[in-house]
């Protein structure tokens, strides 16, 4: 697959002194779904409105589609659709004349049909008539990203696309971003929602502090930096470790009544057969046992809390 979007050592500062982008290198490929994840002040927005041409950067290049934003951004911003964090729509507008409007604004032809697409795949079709005013927080989200299609752009920039949505609305919109995907749009997404990330991406970059720390596929980075939990559900309750196991890193679960080990999934030996062995030993009779695989958000905040140490 080509290359979409190629950022390069991207730096954006402030009179202050603040850096908010601190040499940033990105690239994406065509037709694939990446998710950035951060916390507040990260600089997710910073990059997206860096790369969209709305904030100017103090040094680093940015290609879109082989287009850089700088020296040839008419054709860069044409491939660009935008879905910002702040929902800013003319609130005396129709609907449909709103998503009309944006793509007239890229100098695209009239085409109804293409307008009435989006306008029914993201579930507006019986509101095009209705004034931005008159619909709900959700739907003027949805509104936004109508606009963000209407020039048919090959990659699209959605900022905390899901923020302030209810949770039936939020998977319609997983299951929009699905399609565009399969149409061969290209999609960035920041999110808070870490469960948004690990079902609709493929990739995953954590950004902290300006900086961009890694961007990873999805399964491999949870296989690389994932731990598995062994609980081991006992007969008997314990009060503490029996002195036999205490090599092994093991807590006594909040039950009492369990052992919880854990281990590296990447480790060429996990220890899990000398443990049960062991546990045998001491005497201690087994109930069943459980695993459990680190979550992507388990991830997040250990990487973060490693950032902000």
């Amino acid at each position: 697959m080509s290359e979409i979007l190629k950022v390069t050592g991207l730096r954006k500062s402030y009179a202050s002194g603040f850096e908010a982008l601190k040499g940033v290198d990105l690239s994406v490929t065509s037709g694939e779904i990446l998710a950035l994840l951060g916390p507040n002040g990260a600089g997710k927005t910073t990059l997206i409105s860096t790369v969209c041409g709305i904030t100017s950067s103090t040094g680093g290049r940015v290609e879109i589609g082989g287009h850089d934003i700088e020296t040839d951004f008419r054709a860069a911003r044409r491939l660009v659709g935008l879905v910002p964090q702040e929902i800013s729509l003319e609130p005396f507008e129709t609907v449909i004349n709103t998503v009309r409007f944006s793509r007239g604004l890229f100098g695209k032809p009239k085409n109804e049909a293409y307008i009435e697409k989006i306008l029914r795949d993201l579930s507006l079709w019986d509101k095009r008539k209705n004034r931005i005013m008159e619909l709900s927080g959700g739907m003027k989200r949805r509104v936004l990203i109508a606009k963000a299609l209407s020039h048919e752009p090959r990659l699209l920039f959605l900022d905390e696309p899901t923020a302030g949505v209810d949770v039936e609305l939020r998977k319609d919109m997983w299951n929009v971003v699905a399609e565009l995907k399969k149409q061969g749009v290209t999609i960035i997404l920041t999110t808070h929602y870490i469960e948004e990330a690990e079902a609709i991406a493929d990739r995953i970059g954590v950004i902290s502090k300006g900086q961009l720390m890694l961007v990873e596929e999805k399964q491999h980075l949870m296989k690389r930096l994932g731990q598995k939990k062994l609980t081991v559900e006992l007969q008997s309750p314990l009060a503490e470790v029996p002195a036999a196991l205490s090599k092994y890193d093991l807590v006594v679960g909040a039950d009492g009544a369990s052992l919880v080990y854990s281990y590296d999934t990447r480790a060429e030996r996990t220890g899990i057969t000398a443990l049960l062995a062991d546990i045998s030993a001491a005497g201690l009779v087994l109930k069943d046992l459980q695993t459990d695989q680190s979550s992507l958000e388990d991830i997040f905040v250990t990487l973060v809390k490693e950032d902000a140490a």
